[in-house]
């Protein structure tokens, strides 16, 4: 019988291995983009969608004041990678969250954070994109804008 203990430890410790080497990831995917999103000090939406396409590297901040406003209001990019790199340093947690159209699905986000810039990488065709806070209430209060892809 000494052997079941033995054996009763070593599944235990398989189990805790297995479940730390799991994951989960989000990801969301439609005809117009697709990502998964990794945690990580620069957090980052890498997309695998259209292959080829243009690079674009956009910068966006939320307002330093405090004020429920991103720095601009309109964002334009190429068809095929994007990168924004988004600062907080307002005194509130924001985020940067990207949907499809006005009301689609949502194609990527950062998580919700303050001082501090995130990265957000996305494969997006061309179309137009509204780019936003989900921190409740913020989107209402008018931090959005529109992201258009050519």
């Amino acid at each position: 019988m000494p052997r079941f203990p033995a054996v009763l430890f070593s599944a235990a410790m398989l189990a805790l291995v297995l479940a730390a080497c799991g994951g989960s990831s989000s990801s969301s995917s439609s005809a117009a983009a697709s990502s998964s999103t990794t945690a990580s000090s620069n957090s980052s939406a890498a997309a695998a969608a259209p292959s080829g396409g243009a690079s674009t590297v956009l910068t966006l901040a939320a307002n330093p004041g405090g004020a429920l406003m991103f720095d601009k209001k309109t964002l334009t990019a190429k068809a095929g990678t994007v990168t924004i790199q988004f600062t907080n340093k307002s005194p509130l947690s924001h985020n940067l969250t990207i949907q499809q159209g006005t009301n689609g699905p949502v194609v990527g986000a950062t998580p919700t954070f303050d001082d501090a810039t995130k990265t957000l990488t996305l494969k997006l065709t061309a179309g137009d994109y509204t780019f936003y806070c989900s921190v409740p209430g913020h989107r209402a209060a008018g931090m959005v804008g529109t992201l258009t892809v050519t």
